[in-house]
């Protein structure tokens, strides 16, 4: 099992006069309502992995956005823990806190936060600048930065000179300049044009694959969700009420929210075979299938395959299984009723 670089234990936020003592208050009486208090985030436990990415979805008011500056310390916590490789964030001191976000952690908002003043060049060295970097040395790292993005050559221009999708890459390179091992990013796409965010997908899809960080990222946008969650985090009122992979949370909602709030998706679209794999009950026979691709992908070859077991193969080649051919075309074509 990978091991967990954050840890969430029973946090909780509540925005109010006196919002420890309303929790406590809560804790003895479930029911309490109390005018004044807004509990945006009620008792979540949730382990994030290394290298993963784990996407915070919900509609507005969710609380998945409050969740994410609890995980950064942007804001306090009420109740609960919050620990990063180990240790409780709610204990460091300020100088340590800065220290962790400095070094550890980059941080994308839906509010793209460029320096107006400053060209692109300088706004992506601006945190390095922050460390006490040498000129040379933050210069050289944010071209590198500016490059991968795709935007060598716009290094002297200013924000105001720039699309809103290239404004998000200044960003995002300015967020990877520091090189860190935490990425949180909240809804950095969704004030983009739809041609635009989805070039912004694939941009960030292709440095996911490039990097091995943690990513936390927070979208209303079940589709964005399912094009780059490992693990998705599905939050309503606060609280979370399924968190698992794509497939599963299809496949298998936890609650009837879950189900209601998947009910419009195409399940072939996000089904991999890989998900239906069962032990074998007969040597593999014929062509076998490879455990990542969908349903929807394969829909021609189910739909004319004859065998009523077809084996499966993972990325090396090996068989790990078999899918009942009528199961993945329960999928595609839906349960028969």
């Amino acid at each position: 099992m990978t091991e967990s670089v954050i840890s969430c234990h029973n946090v909780s936020k509540i925005f109010g006069p006196n919002p420890a003592q309303h929790l406590a208050n809560l804790k003895a009486d479930p029911s309490l309502t109390q005018a004044g208090y807004v509990h945006a985030v009620r008792e979540v436990n949730l382990e994030i992995r290394r290298g993963e990415m784990l996407v915070v979805m919900g509609l507005s008011g969710s609380g998945k956005s409050t969740l994410v500056r609890c995980l950064s310390r942007l804001i306090e916590i009420t109740g609960g823990t919050v620990t990063v490789e180990g240790r409780d964030i709610a204990t460091l001191s300020e100088p340590d806190l800065i220290d962790l976000r400095r070094r550890k952690m980059g941080m994308v908002f839906q509010s793209f936060g460029l320096l107006p003043h400053r060209s692109v060049l300088e706004n992506v060295a601006f945190p390095l600048e922050m460390r006490g970097q040498d000129r040379a040395t933050r210069y050289s790292r944010a071209r590198e930065m500016l490059e991968l993005v795709g935007l060598k050559g716009r290094e002297d221009y200013f924000p105001r000179e720039l699309s809103g999708g290239q404004q998000q890459r200044v960003g995002i390179a300015r967020s990877l300049a520091v090189e860190p091992d935490i990425w949180f990013l909240d809804e950095p796409f969704s004030a983009l044009d739809p041609l635009i965010r989805r070039e912004m997908q694939d941009e960030f899809l292709r440095l996911k694959g490039m990097m091995n960080k943690t990513i936390v990222f927070i979208t209303h946008d079940f589709d964005e969700a399912l094009r780059l969650a490992d693990r998705i985090a599905i939050m309503k009122d606060g609280r979370i009420e399924q968190c698992d992979t794509p497939d599963k949370i299809v496949l298998h909602p936890a609650t009837d929210y879950v189900a209601k709030f998947t009910s419009e998706i195409d399940r072939a679209r996000v089904v991999h075979i890989g998900s239906l794999v069962r032990p074998l009950t007969a040597p593999p026979s014929g062509e076998p299938v490879p455990a990542h691709r969908t349903i929807r992908d394969l829909a021609r070859q189910l739909i004319s395959d004859p065998r009523v077991e077809i084996p499966v193969i993972n990325a090396q080649g090996a068989v790990i299984g078999s899918v009942l051919r009528q199961a993945a075309l329960d999928v595609l074509l839906g349960d028969a009723q």
